[in-house]
């Protein structure tokens, strides 16, 4: 969830590259690939908001039995697609208005997913101006995992041999990442610094929060209320996990000093998931993340006509396009953590940032 990160093509320096992107800009505009898609996002909400429906009514009918366990999957899928509904809301890519957006994306983030609108928005703002940089995008800070050289390089010797194994630890942990984004959201909320909308982000989040465990454990038993919320939250945890995981990791990772341009740093610390239409549902559109990227605004059932105008400008300015299969971009990530963990890893210096910045 984020403002729109696209650059203002009037207060960019003239060089080559540049101007291939406001070419770009242009050619998409032009296009109507920025033209809100209001109608498509109300049908694909009330798509969703039957399938809720319908989860919790079969939880009623179902009652105390294991399989529960299906409809908590069911709902941690739910959960994780109306995360993607609500972060297309906080880029303003659903209505015209700015604040039918920025309550759309906070009614729907911290309602259904359990995540704060404006905690992810403050972080995910960050993430977009300066994807893999060091230093600058909180996506890859120093955590459990070590996304970079310098980052493993500070891990204790008794944490070394697993950082040097820290690729085959990622998708163990993904499934609680759904808690700790929840976890993330109150001690954001609860901080002392101001947070607009903070009584009515804490108010829908703990009722979010609260409402299913008491459900559970209301109407089933205690072993299988508790195994219900386990399912629910790390289904969601691993699906959300498994759809970010793979739009940058092991791509190119840029140091804090590093001069590229908007178009380079976008694209080359990116990656396109092929798929066609059935990946856009099940990543939500974030499989075309280099489009997403360069136009945060754009609608997702635009991204895809995009991707060919954005290919050919690359290719003119030599820029690498990177687009994978989905297993196939869990192997690369998988690989490039193992080394970074022994150290093998590589910053970015941008040679293109050079050649073409004006003298």
């Amino acid at each position: 969830m984020a403002q729109n990160s696209e650059p203002d093509a009037r207060a960019i320096r003239p060089n080559r590259v540049v101007n291939s992107y406001v070419a770009l800009q242009r050619q998409v505009r032009d296009a109507g690939l920025l033209d809100r898609r209001r109608g498509y996002y109300i049908v694909l909400f009330a798509i969703l908001a039957i399938a809720w429906a319908g989860s919790w009514t079969g939880f009623a009918l179902i009652g105390p039995s294991w399989y529960q366990l299906l409809i908590a999957a069911g709902l941690g899928i739910l959960m994780t697609q109306f995360g993607f509904l609500a972060h297309e809301a906080a880029h303003s890519q659903v209505f015209a208005s700015w604040a039918a957006n920025e309550w759309s994306a906070r009614l729907i983030g911290n309602g259904l997913t359990g995540i704060s609108y404006a905690m992810w928005q403050q972080k995910h703002s960050r993430h977009h101006s300066n994807p893999n940089v060091i230093g600058k995008d909180p996506d890859i800070k120093p955590g459990t995992i070590a996304f970079h050289d310098a980052a493993a390089a500070a891990r204790p010797r008794w944490l070394r041999f697993v950082t040097r194994h820290q690729g085959y630890l990622l998708f163990p942990l993904l499934p609680f990442l759904g808690f700790a984004l929840q976890v993330d959201s109150f001690r954001f909320l609860l901080r002392r610094a101001p947070v607009q909308r903070r009584a009515v982000e804490l108010a829908i989040l703990t009722a979010r929060v609260l409402a299913v465990p008491a459900l559970a454990f209301w109407l089933l038993p205690p072993g299988i209320a508790a195994a219900f919320i386990g399912v629910q939250q790390g289904v969601f945890g691993f699906y959300m996990g498994a759809t970010f995981a793979p739009n940058h990791k092991g791509m190119k990772i840029f140091s804090a000093s590093a001069q590229a341009d908007f178009l380079t740093r976008q694209v080359m610390s990116s990656r396109n998931i092929r798929g066609g239409r059935i990946m856009d549902v099940l990543m939500g559109g974030l499989n075309h993340q280099i489009e997403h990227h360069l136009f945060p605004t754009m609608p997702r059932p635009a991204l895809a006509h995009a991707e060919s105008l954005i290919r050919a400008q690359c290719a003119q300015q030599g820029i690498p396009y990177t687009a994978t299969s989905l297993v196939a971009s869990y192997g690369i990530i998988i690989r490039y953590l193992n080394a970074v963990g022994h150290g093998l890893g590589t910053v970015f210096e941008c040679p293109l940032a050079t050649q073409h910045r004006p003298n």
